[in-house]
């Protein structure tokens, strides 16, 4: 007695552990939390950012590189100290001893300097600029389709959780029909008045709805998880729509650019970045002017300046040939904007042909939900009609329980056609948003 009460016990804790809280959730409550919330929309934020950085990092081809510096050091190398001492703008006559120039006692010298190096002319630099921004501005298109694609995707899947649940209505409906069944053929087979094998195909169509039931009630949690995934919740929760599965009933159909749409305009982008760093590595065959200044002041203390000058230039550098090094990367580089190009067309090619396969999705699905309202409508005046005769003993079993589950049938398949009408409408408008 002791050890099936220690049975008891664990299995009602394992139940309180695995128990699953029943969450109420609209659509709109959905795709807020989706917005706010979702990885993907949060990882694609960060690439833009990274590429928003990549551009502000080529700000240095046009404002200055400032550098300051105090070096201190001791030395007995000739012409070092001599340097140091001339820096310092202590030399005297007596310093051209040539003992002294040649063996001289240890100098300690104190240098601060500042330094600026100011780019002038860097042609390749300017087009790798462009690249930079082109590439953001890609990024940031890339992220506002990632919340297009993500909406998209939380409206499926709370649609999966609508057609999950109706299913279990559906079936539960299904399965109360069936045990009722199964009491009148129950009282029939008590009466003499139904075979044995009649009784064994009822309880065989319970068992079956039974089934079912559970598969349906398995796809309930399976959509409450992908829900939750897609809105970053964590915890064990069925969700349930606060909305039914009816028909969605948009605007009319909206006549729209495939160029304008944001994942189009990033793939043009990103071929123009490709373009922009193709001119820059031939930018690099020309020469490059570059300004630089510095002050420097020189002491034999720390942290002095007795002594001070300035030096101020202009660089011309011109690498004229770098082995073959600046031809492969030039054929590299328009290699890849031939590509980038092909693949933009190809994109739009594509992105074509999927959008007038959606608006023939929509239409197929609009001309299908008719026909199976009407089947279903059919199918549920057949069971009953069955049912009333069956009970006056004038219906055969089997006909009983093939009229019911072709209701049961009937309803799903409606359902599923809403579903299926519904997800076209939303890729539709998915494909057309600009």
């Amino acid at each position: 007695m002791k050890r099936l009460f220690v049975l008891i016990i664990f299995f009602y804790a394992q139940g309180q552990l695995f128990a699953q809280d029943r969450v109420k959730i609209s659509l709109e409550d959905v795709l807020v939390r989706v917005q706010e919330s979702n990885t993907s929309i949060k990882v694609s934020e960060q690439e833009a950012k990274m590429a928003k950085y990549d551009y502000r990092f080529s700000n240095s081809i046009f404002l200055p590189q400032i550098s300051v510096s105090h070096t201190g050091m001791a030395t007995t190398n000739p012409l070092m100290a001599f340097g140091s001492k001339l820096n310092q703008e202590i030399l005297t006559q007596a310093d051209f001893n040539p003992d002294l120039l040649n063996d001289p006692d240890q100098i300690e010298n104190y240098a601060t300097k500042v330094s600026v190096e100011q780019p002038l002319i860097n042609l390749d630099g300017f087009y790798q600029r462009k690249a930079a921004k082109t590439t953001m501005e890609a990024k940031e298109l890339q992220a506002m389709r990632t919340r297009d694609y993500l909406d998209f995707e939380a409206r499926k899947a709370y649609g999966q959780l609508q057609l999950a649940h109706q299913a279990v209505a559906v079936f539960e409906k299904a399965y109360e029909a069936a045990k009722a069944n199964l009491n009148m053929a129950q009282n029939s087979y008590d009466q003499g008045m139904l075979q044995k094998a009649d009784l064994l195909e009822v309880k065989v169509r319970v068992t079956e709805v039974s089934d079912q039931l559970k598969t349906a009630k398995s796809n309930v949690k399976n959509a409450s998880d992908y829900l939750a995934f897609l809105m970053n919740e964590q915890g064990n929760v069925v969700y349930e729509p606060s909305e039914e599965l009816i028909p969605d009933n948009p605007g009319g159909p909206v006549e729209v650019s495939l160029e304008n749409r944001a994942d189009v305009k990033a793939m043009d982008l990103v071929s123009e970045a490709y373009k922009a760093n193709m001119r820059a590595d031939k930018m690099t065959f020309l020469p490059r002017l570059n300004a630089f200044a510095s002050y420097e002041m020189y002491d034999d203390q720390i942290f002095r300046a007795d002594a001070n000058g300035y030096i101020i230039g202009a660089s011309l550098s011109w690498d004229v040939f770098k082995g073959s090094q600046r031809f492969a990367k030039v054929g590299k580089s328009k290699t890849s904007y031939e590509k980038a190009k092909q693949e933009y067309e190809q994109y739009v090619a594509k992105s074509t042909m999927e959008l007038q396969r959606t608006k023939r999705m929509v239409e197929d699905a609009k001309s299908r939900l008719e026909t199976s309202k009407l089947a279903m409508e059919q199918s549920e005046e057949s069971l009953r009609i069955r049912t009333n005769r069956f009970k006056e003993g004038l219906e055969k079993t089997t006909d009983l329980l093939m009229a019911e589950a072709t209701y049961a049938e009937k309803q799903l398949a409606y359902y599923q056609t809403i579903f299926e009408y519904n997800q076209a409408q939303s890729l539709l408008t998915f494909l057309t948003k600009e």
